[in-house]
């Protein structure tokens, strides 16, 4: 039997305890109480306003199930907020709210701080290397996820 450092799966998640402990360090110690997937949410929100929450949840890659409760701590800290949709009036859209805005503005630099805190331990070359081998093992997968990324027009 391997051991378990020899695991893809077992470092993968392992690298995500770490990716979000680091995460949630650099943004606390920033100031703020937001989630990595509260802030994908949010950024992508940003960059696609109108959206519903299901092409949102497909968009980050997130349980479509379980992204309602995302949004729901999004529009309770002023984040976010939902609004009756103009082409579907069962539906509502996604829109960032100016201290939403002002909150990924802010929050831009312990984000960055905390990517440059995980690859720490790797040259330059060797952290786009591995973000490369990342991106092409997550894309011959990611229909086997539960939670596939979807490419999704707004």
């Amino acid at each position: 039997m391997k051991d378990n450092n020899d695991m893809p799966g077992h470092l993968a998640r392992r690298f995500q305890q770490i990716a979000v402990a680091v995460f949630l360090a650099e943004v606390e110690d920033a100031g703020f109480d937001l989630t990595p997937v509260q802030y994908a949410a949010l950024a992508t929100i940003k960059a696609n306003p109108g959206l519903d929450q299901v092409t949102l949840a497909g968009l980050i890659a997130y349980d479509r199930t379980t992204i309602t409760g995302v949004i729901d701590r999004l529009v309770q800290k002023g984040l976010a907020e939902r609004r009756p949709s103009s082409r579907d009036r069962r539906a509502r859209e996604l829109q960032i709210t100016d201290e939403g805005r002002r909150t990924l503005r802010k929050i831009t630099p312990a984000v960055e701080s905390a990517q440059r805190i995980m690859l720490r331990g790797l040259s330059a070359k060797e952290g786009e290397e591995l973000m490369r081998l990342l991106r092409k093992a997550i894309a011959a997968g990611n229909e086997l996820s539960r939670a596939p990324l979807r490419d999704v027009q707004v």
